[in-house]
């Protein structure tokens, strides 16, 4: 039987576009206009749905720092390494699973921070001197100074910092939460992407072996936040919306014939799509924001008395407002109920021009984290927002041999990198702050306390945000797959 036969109301195109325009699709397109909030808020995959148990946070901003900051510089101080500076690599830290991108260690040496740390607030965490202003706020922070992952390569490292495994293909740690939990945030997408790509380009934000509805929206956060988003001249919105009807129409009928997810995924995106023509724009319009809430961000700084290292490939001019700005979009984005905000830092990987580089990326981020944290606090959503300092793996102890084809060789002037152990941090969202878990050895090699293994934070993050880890799973090909892999345990001393 042909189409025709089969929809003989839509066999001419003039039948086809009065048909589709009536309707479900009529109704779609008056619910629009008068702006109903509560249209479809039953249907499509970003419904609500109900959680495992009570949750303590609804969204998460995560601050993605790629590259593998230096912990033992920023959060985990070690007397004894400064005292032993200089000195080499102790054999006994080295066996045949020690693996490194750079280092020789047979020529390395231990290498103490150059920087000062104190302790802050109430709790007395400590912080480097570097980061003043995120240590302003150490009484809602909690460090995990003893995580380590199974990845020391950047790609699988990051890879498995948002899918739980070093494996591309899985999905990211936003996708699963959306999956589980939905957004409110109906006329925006529920997992926003704002930031450098990163190493893996895309697979670190995709959705896997869920929809493709699930994975990470990447916006602008200058000028237009999507390319392409606006409607083209002379296409009026009426025009628009009977146009998109008819596609869904066209697009419902295919996934009655084939059950196709994807294309369940691809009306959602349409819809979505032609909501997010009026708020995307809205989003980004600061002029409602205070100068004094500006100027907390720094959206206005310079780079000035920096300037770019000879390792460094980035360029640095307008970094700082960059940053700054994406950290103000992420607390509009949470207020507006998007739940999984990503933003992410290209540049800690520093083998090389330490002294040069870590300073210049602590400035970067110092400011803007500590007033996001701030704003959601003294607007009374830090409660419920988890904000997550996080990286694929840390730095070693001890110095790098630096030296690169062509130029001459400089002794220990970055770190290599550093799965064994490292720092992450965690504020607000029902962690309790002012709370240091986990302590490395006198070296900051091996976790010697509460070691805290990547899955570990995932099954944490998920617990905050109301979800069993071992609950959230999808059958693939007979086995039932989760974030968590096979393993994963609530760290208990991080909860409030």
């Amino acid at each position: 039987m042909s189409a025709a036969e089969r929809h003989p109301e839509t066999s001419s195109r003039r039948g086809f576009l009065q048909t589709t325009a009536c309707g479900i699709g009529g109704m779609a397109l008056e619910s629009l206009l008068r702006g109903d909030a509560t249209a479809a808020s039953s249907e499509g995959p970003y419904a609500i749905r109900a959680p495992h148990f009570a949750p303590k946070a609804k969204s998460c901003i995560f601050l993605m720092m790629a590259g593998g900051p230096s912990q033992m510089d920023l959060f985990d101080p070690k007397p004894m390494l400064a005292k032993r500076d200089g000195e080499p690599l102790p054999k006994s830290l080295f066996t045949d699973k020690t693996l490194f991108t750079n280092l020789k260690p047979k020529s390395a040496t231990l290498m103490g921070s150059r920087y000062g740390f104190r302790k802050y607030g109430e709790s007395g965490l400590e912080f480097s001197e570097l980061l003043p202003r995120i240590a302003s706020c150490a009484d809602d922070i909690a460090q995990i100074r003893s995580l380590h992952t199974d990845e020391f390569n950047h790609q699988q490292g990051v890879v498995m910092l948002y899918t739980g495994r070093g494996n591309p293909g899985r999905p990211s740690m936003g996708s699963w939460m959306v999956y589980g939990l939905g957004s409110e945030a109906r006329n925006l997408p529920a997992y926003v992407v704002l930031g450098d790509r990163i190493t893996g380009s895309a697979t670190p934000y995709g959705s896997g072996f869920l929809p493709s509805s699930y994975g990470g929206t990447s916006l602008r956060h200058r000028g237009v936040p999507i390319l392409d988003l606006q409607t083209p001249a002379g296409v009026s919105r009426k025009q628009q919306r009977e146009t998109l009807d008819t596609i869904a129409d066209l697009n419902r009928q295919r996934l009655e014939r084939t059950g196709d997810d994807e294309i369940e995924s691809r009306i959602s995106a349409y819809e979505l799509a032609f909501r997010m023509q009026m708020s995307a724009p809205e989003l980004m319009d600061l002029s409602g924001e205070s100068p004094a809430t500006l100027e907390a961000y720094g959206v206005d700084r310079t780079e000035k008395g920096f300037q770019r290292s000879p390792s460094d490939e980035l360029p640095i001019e307008g970094r700082f407002s960059s940053y700054a700005l994406k950290c103000l979009l992420a607390r509009r984005l949470v207020e507006r109920g998007v739940p999984f905000v990503n933003i992410s830092v290209t540049g800690w990987d520093h083998h090389t021009h330490l002294s040069d580089q870590l300073p210049f990326y602590a400035r970067m981020v110092d400011q803007p984290v500590a007033a996001l944290l701030q704003d959601l606090e003294q607007r009374g959503l830090l409660d419920e927002t988890l904000v997550v300092w996080g990286t694929e793996f840390g730095r070693t102890p001890v110095g790098e041999n630096a030296g690169q084809a062509g130029r001459a060789k400089a002794v220990n002037t970055g770190r290599d990198h550093h799965p064994f152990s490292f720092t992450m941090w965690m504020a607000g969202g029902g962690v309790k702050g002012g709370t240091v878990v986990g302590q490395t050895d006198d070296l900051g090699w091996f976790p010697v306390e509460d070691p805290v293994h990547m899955n570990d934070f995932h099954a944490t993050l998920l617990h905050l945000f109301g979800l069993d880890h071992e609950r959230l799973s999808v059958r693939v090909k007979g086995l039932d797959v989760r974030l968590t892999d096979v393993g994963g345990h609530v760290v208990q001393k991080l909860l409030a």
